[in-house]
Protein backbone atom coordinates (compact mmCIF):
# COMPACT_ATOMS: atom_id res chain seq x y z
CA UNK A 1 0.00 0.00 0.00
CA UNK A 2 1.36 3.19 -0.90
CA UNK A 3 0.44 6.89 1.17
CA UNK A 4 0.81 9.56 -1.70
CA UNK A 5 -0.43 11.95 0.66
CA UNK A 6 2.96 11.30 3.44
CA UNK A 7 5.03 14.57 1.68
CA UNK A 8 8.63 13.20 2.84
CA UNK A 9 12.47 15.06 1.98
CA UNK A 10 15.10 13.03 2.41
CA UNK A 11 18.86 13.71 3.61
CA UNK A 12 21.52 11.01 2.24
CA UNK A 13 24.90 10.75 0.10
CA UNK A 14 26.74 7.17 -0.27
CA UNK A 15 25.18 5.09 -2.57
CA UNK A 16 24.22 2.49 0.00
CA UNK A 17 21.31 4.17 1.55
CA UNK A 18 19.91 4.66 -2.12
CA UNK A 19 17.43 1.74 -0.96
CA UNK A 20 16.31 4.06 1.54
CA UNK A 21 15.79 6.98 -1.24
CA UNK A 22 14.11 4.20 -3.45
CA UNK A 23 11.23 2.91 -0.78
CA UNK A 24 10.41 6.18 0.18
CA UNK A 25 9.95 7.46 -3.47
CA UNK A 26 7.64 3.93 -4.37
CA UNK A 27 5.60 4.09 -1.13
CA UNK A 28 5.12 8.04 -0.48
CA UNK A 29 5.86 11.60 -1.77
CA UNK A 30 9.52 12.12 -1.70
CA UNK A 31 9.10 15.83 -2.99
CA UNK A 32 12.75 16.66 -2.70
CA UNK A 33 16.39 15.13 -1.65
CA UNK A 34 19.09 16.80 0.38
CA UNK A 35 22.48 15.43 -0.60
CA UNK A 36 25.97 17.01 0.21
CA UNK A 37 28.04 18.93 -2.41
CA UNK A 38 29.20 16.94 -5.22
CA UNK A 39 32.87 15.01 -4.37
CA UNK A 40 36.02 16.24 -5.57
CA UNK A 41 37.81 13.42 -7.83
CA UNK A 42 41.22 12.65 -9.21
CA UNK A 43 44.24 14.96 -8.68
CA UNK A 44 42.97 17.99 -10.53
CA UNK A 45 39.64 18.19 -8.24
CA UNK A 46 37.12 16.89 -10.86
CA UNK A 47 33.70 17.51 -9.34
CA UNK A 48 31.38 14.27 -9.85
CA UNK A 49 28.13 13.40 -8.54
CA UNK A 50 27.41 12.34 -5.13
CA UNK A 51 25.53 8.82 -5.81
CA UNK A 52 22.17 9.94 -3.85
CA UNK A 53 21.83 12.94 -6.19
CA UNK A 54 22.46 10.57 -9.07
CA UNK A 55 19.36 8.83 -8.08
CA UNK A 56 17.41 11.94 -7.65
CA UNK A 57 18.27 13.56 -11.06
CA UNK A 58 17.30 9.99 -13.06
CA UNK A 59 13.78 10.18 -10.71
CA UNK A 60 13.35 13.94 -11.40
CA UNK A 61 13.42 14.69 -8.14
CA UNK A 62 14.04 18.12 -6.92
CA UNK A 63 17.86 17.77 -5.72
CA UNK A 64 19.65 20.45 -3.06
CA UNK A 65 23.18 20.57 -1.93
CA UNK A 66 23.66 21.16 1.80
CA UNK A 67 25.82 24.52 1.35
CA UNK A 68 23.81 27.38 2.81
CA UNK A 69 21.20 26.05 5.55
CA UNK A 70 19.33 29.01 6.17
CA UNK A 71 18.49 29.33 2.23
CA UNK A 72 17.47 25.33 2.13
CA UNK A 73 15.39 25.78 5.10
CA UNK A 74 13.38 28.33 3.13
CA UNK A 75 13.39 26.34 -0.10
CA UNK A 76 12.32 23.03 1.64
CA UNK A 77 9.81 25.05 3.55
CA UNK A 78 7.80 25.96 0.64
CA UNK A 79 7.31 22.05 -0.41
CA UNK A 80 5.22 21.80 3.33
CA UNK A 81 6.69 18.45 3.94
CA UNK A 82 5.43 15.90 6.64
CA UNK A 83 8.12 14.77 7.41
CA UNK A 84 12.27 13.99 7.03
CA UNK A 85 14.39 10.80 6.72
CA UNK A 86 17.96 11.17 7.21
CA UNK A 87 20.34 8.34 6.78
CA UNK A 88 24.26 8.81 6.49
CA UNK A 89 23.80 12.18 5.35
CA UNK A 90 27.38 12.89 6.36
CA UNK A 91 26.62 17.04 7.97
CA UNK A 92 25.03 18.54 11.14
CA UNK A 93 21.45 19.45 10.00
CA UNK A 94 20.74 22.72 11.93
CA UNK A 95 17.55 22.69 14.55
CA UNK A 96 16.16 25.65 12.46
CA UNK A 97 15.97 22.96 9.85
CA UNK A 98 14.83 20.32 11.73
CA UNK A 99 11.61 22.60 12.50
CA UNK A 100 10.20 22.78 8.85
CA UNK A 101 8.53 19.08 8.47
CA UNK A 102 4.90 18.99 10.21
CA UNK A 103 5.77 15.36 11.76
CA UNK A 104 9.42 15.77 12.60
CA UNK A 105 13.24 13.97 11.24
CA UNK A 106 13.74 10.25 11.59
CA UNK A 107 17.26 9.60 11.25
CA UNK A 108 18.61 6.20 10.31
CA UNK A 109 21.73 4.68 12.32
CA UNK A 110 23.65 1.56 12.19
CA UNK A 111 23.53 1.05 16.04
CA UNK A 112 21.27 -0.33 18.55
CA UNK A 113 21.37 3.40 20.65
CA UNK A 114 22.60 4.72 22.74
CA UNK A 115 25.90 3.17 22.16
CA UNK A 116 27.79 3.94 19.08
CA UNK A 117 26.67 7.48 18.07
CA UNK A 118 28.38 9.11 15.93
CA UNK A 119 30.02 9.18 12.33
CA UNK A 120 31.50 5.59 12.08
CA UNK A 121 29.01 2.98 14.28
CA UNK A 122 29.75 -0.08 11.71
CA UNK A 123 33.25 0.61 11.64
CA UNK A 124 33.58 0.64 15.72
CA UNK A 125 31.77 -2.62 15.56
CA UNK A 126 34.30 -4.52 13.13
CA UNK A 127 37.09 -3.16 15.12
CA UNK A 128 35.68 -3.97 18.66
CA UNK A 129 35.19 -7.29 17.52
CA UNK A 130 30.94 -7.39 18.58
CA UNK A 131 28.94 -10.18 17.24
CA UNK A 132 26.20 -8.58 15.80
CA UNK A 133 25.29 -5.15 14.27
CA UNK A 134 22.25 -2.91 15.46
CA UNK A 135 19.86 -0.61 13.56
CA UNK A 136 18.15 2.11 14.85
CA UNK A 137 15.29 4.79 13.88
CA UNK A 138 14.86 7.67 15.94
CA UNK A 139 13.14 10.61 16.24
CA UNK A 140 15.46 13.65 15.88
CA UNK A 141 16.27 16.20 17.77
CA UNK A 142 18.76 18.78 18.20
CA UNK A 143 21.50 16.40 19.57
CA UNK A 144 23.56 13.75 17.66
CA UNK A 145 22.03 10.61 17.63
CA UNK A 146 20.39 11.58 20.89
CA UNK A 147 16.36 11.76 20.18
CA UNK A 148 13.73 8.63 21.57
CA UNK A 149 13.26 5.58 19.35
CA UNK A 150 11.06 4.29 17.42
CA UNK A 151 12.61 0.91 15.94
CA UNK A 152 15.64 -1.05 16.84
CA UNK A 153 16.75 -4.78 15.51
CA UNK A 154 20.02 -6.70 15.21
CA UNK A 155 21.51 -9.14 13.17
CA UNK A 156 24.97 -11.75 13.21
CA UNK A 157 28.11 -10.92 12.38
CA UNK A 158 30.52 -12.89 10.33
CA UNK A 159 34.34 -12.87 10.36
CA UNK A 160 34.32 -11.59 6.90
CA UNK A 161 31.96 -9.06 7.23
CA UNK A 162 33.42 -5.39 6.04
CA UNK A 163 32.42 -2.21 6.04
CA UNK A 164 30.86 -2.21 2.65
CA UNK A 165 28.96 -5.20 3.02
CA UNK A 166 27.40 -4.35 6.25
CA UNK A 167 26.25 -0.67 5.34
CA UNK A 168 24.47 -2.10 2.72
CA UNK A 169 22.79 -4.94 5.00
CA UNK A 170 21.66 -2.69 7.84
CA UNK A 171 19.96 0.23 5.39
CA UNK A 172 18.44 -2.73 2.83
CA UNK A 173 17.13 -3.92 6.67
CA UNK A 174 15.91 0.13 7.37
CA UNK A 175 14.69 0.45 3.92
CA UNK A 176 12.26 -2.87 4.49
CA UNK A 177 10.73 -1.47 7.85
CA UNK A 178 9.69 1.87 6.91
CA UNK A 179 6.71 1.48 4.07
CA UNK A 180 4.79 0.60 7.06
CA UNK A 181 6.41 2.11 10.06
CA UNK A 182 6.29 6.03 8.64
CA UNK A 183 2.10 5.85 8.39
CA UNK A 184 2.30 4.42 11.86
CA UNK A 185 4.62 6.96 12.96
CA UNK A 186 2.19 10.14 11.33
CA UNK A 187 -0.57 8.35 12.86
CA UNK A 188 0.66 8.71 16.36
CA UNK A 189 0.45 4.50 16.98
CA UNK A 190 4.46 4.46 17.79
CA UNK A 191 5.42 4.46 21.40
CA UNK A 192 8.73 6.52 21.92
CA UNK A 193 11.40 5.27 23.85
CA UNK A 194 13.93 7.68 25.60
CA UNK A 195 17.72 6.43 25.29
CA UNK A 196 19.27 5.63 28.55
CA UNK A 197 21.97 8.92 28.09
CA UNK A 198 24.33 7.26 30.70
CA UNK A 199 25.38 4.47 28.55
CA UNK A 200 26.30 6.30 25.45
CA UNK A 201 29.33 5.66 23.65
CA UNK A 202 30.92 7.52 20.80
CA UNK A 203 32.59 7.24 17.45
CA UNK A 204 34.25 9.62 15.33
CA UNK A 205 34.86 10.86 11.72
CA UNK A 206 37.35 8.40 10.36
CA UNK A 207 40.16 10.36 8.94
CA UNK A 208 43.03 8.69 6.34
CA UNK A 209 45.17 8.43 9.14
CA UNK A 210 43.22 6.33 10.87
CA UNK A 211 44.19 2.89 8.83
CA UNK A 212 47.57 3.50 9.25
CA UNK A 213 50.15 1.23 11.00
CA UNK A 214 53.50 0.75 11.52
CA UNK A 215 54.84 -2.00 9.19
CA UNK A 216 57.94 -2.50 11.99
CA UNK A 217 55.65 -3.00 14.88
CA UNK A 218 52.52 -3.98 13.31
CA UNK A 219 49.12 -5.38 15.38
CA UNK A 220 48.07 -8.50 15.75
CA UNK A 221 47.06 -10.81 12.78
CA UNK A 222 43.33 -10.65 14.59
CA UNK A 223 43.73 -6.51 14.95
CA UNK A 224 45.30 -6.21 11.58
CA UNK A 225 41.86 -8.40 10.18
CA UNK A 226 39.55 -6.50 11.91
CA UNK A 227 41.38 -2.74 10.59
CA UNK A 228 41.58 -4.14 6.89
CA UNK A 229 37.67 -5.09 7.18
CA UNK A 230 36.26 -1.98 9.35
CA UNK A 231 38.20 0.16 6.64
CA UNK A 232 37.08 -0.88 3.74
CA UNK A 233 36.91 0.22 1.11
CA UNK A 234 37.67 3.46 2.86
CA UNK A 235 40.89 4.63 4.15
CA UNK A 236 42.01 1.14 4.05
CA UNK A 237 44.24 -0.10 6.51
CA UNK A 238 47.71 0.68 4.97
CA UNK A 239 51.32 1.22 5.76
CA UNK A 240 54.86 2.22 4.33
CA UNK A 241 57.42 -0.23 3.36
CA UNK A 242 60.79 0.69 1.54
CA UNK A 243 59.52 4.61 0.76
CA UNK A 244 55.98 3.19 -0.60
CA UNK A 245 52.41 3.04 0.66
CA UNK A 246 50.96 -0.63 0.77
CA UNK A 247 47.40 -1.12 1.02
CA UNK A 248 45.44 -3.58 2.37
CA UNK A 249 42.03 -5.32 1.53
CA UNK A 250 39.18 -8.06 2.10
CA UNK A 251 39.79 -11.78 1.36
CA UNK A 252 44.07 -11.17 1.90
CA UNK A 253 44.66 -8.89 -0.96
CA UNK A 254 47.12 -6.07 -0.81
CA UNK A 255 48.18 -3.80 -2.87
CA UNK A 256 51.75 -2.09 -3.40
CA UNK A 257 51.45 1.82 -4.18
CA UNK A 258 51.75 1.81 -8.15
CA UNK A 259 51.03 -1.70 -8.90
CA UNK A 260 47.83 -3.70 -9.01
CA UNK A 261 45.92 -5.55 -6.39
CA UNK A 262 47.34 -9.29 -6.07
CA UNK A 263 46.16 -12.02 -3.81
CA UNK A 264 48.38 -12.14 -0.52
CA UNK A 265 50.47 -15.57 -1.91
CA UNK A 266 51.23 -13.61 -5.38
CA UNK A 267 52.40 -10.80 -3.29
CA UNK A 268 54.45 -12.33 -1.29
CA UNK A 269 56.15 -14.11 -4.19
CA UNK A 270 56.89 -10.75 -5.56
CA UNK A 271 58.08 -9.54 -1.99
CA UNK A 272 59.76 -12.05 -0.33
CA UNK A 273 61.18 -10.28 2.26
CA UNK A 274 57.79 -8.26 3.53
CA UNK A 275 57.03 -8.72 7.17
CA UNK A 276 54.71 -11.83 6.81
CA UNK A 277 51.52 -10.30 9.00
CA UNK A 278 49.09 -12.38 7.62
CA UNK A 279 47.42 -15.11 8.38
Amino acid sequence: MTFPKIKIVFFGTPEYVIPIARVLDDNFDLVAIVTTPDQKIGRKQILTPTPVKTFAQAKTIPVFEYTSPQSLGKMLANFQPDLFVVASFGKIITPEILKIPKFGSLNIHPSVLPKYRGASPIQQAILNGDQSLGLSIMQMDEKMDHGPMIFTSEFRLSDTDNFSNLSKKAFLMAADTLSSLIPQFIAGKIKLVEQDHQQATFTKLLKKEDGFFDINNPPSSEILDRMIRAYFPWPTAWTRWQGKIVKFYPEQRIQMEGKKIVSWAEFTRGFPNFPVILG
